[in-house]
């Protein structure tokens, strides 16, 4: 098993920070273009209940890369002090494991946001390991895009 944690300061308070993780819609757009998820089972919800949920995935939305489990969970504990966590106690393919923790806290008038997963792939865990490590990054950078689009106060002139 292979721990890959990235994290980042999001300018937004951490109540609206865990009412965007909780959405589908903010999953399809922090992974695009890079991965795209495919729900197997129709459509996804609005937000994302305590569940599996089957979808494929592709790679830049062209190139089929198998299918993942999303399994979706509230923990009862394990939050940071004041803050969320959400689950997605996954799978797919060849990762036998991808134990997916979205953790919000709050931090210096925003707030702190850190994917950690757990990741279990056989003799590929080095190599699925890595792609984690690029795509949170890659999610993270893309949050503070849309932050920076949609979440801001404007100023007046």
């Amino acid at each position: 098993m292979t721990l890959v944690e990235v994290s980042s300061f999001l300018p937004i308070p951490p109540a609206l920070a865990w009412e965007q993780v909780q959405s589908p819609q903010l999953l399809q757009h922090l992974a695009a273009p890079l991965l795209t998820f495919h729900p197997r089972d129709g459509r996804f919800p609005q937000k994302w209940e305590a569940r599996e949920y089957r979808a494929g995935l592709r790679l830049y939305g062209l190139l089929p890369v198998g299918e993942q489990v999303i399994g979706i969970e509230y923990p009862a504990s394990g939050a940071p002090v004041g803050g969320h966590v959400l689950r997605d106690n996954g799978r797919g393919g060849l990762v036998t494991r991808w134990d997916h923790l979205m953790l919000i806290a709050p931090e210096q008038g925003g707030t702190r946001y850190t994917d950690r997963v757990e990741i279990e792939a056989g003799m590929v865990t080095g190599l699925a390991a890595a792609f984690a490590r690029h795509f949170y990054r890659h999610r993270q950078r893309r949050w503070l895009q849309l932050i920076a689009r949609d979440f801001q106060p404007r100023g007046t002139l």
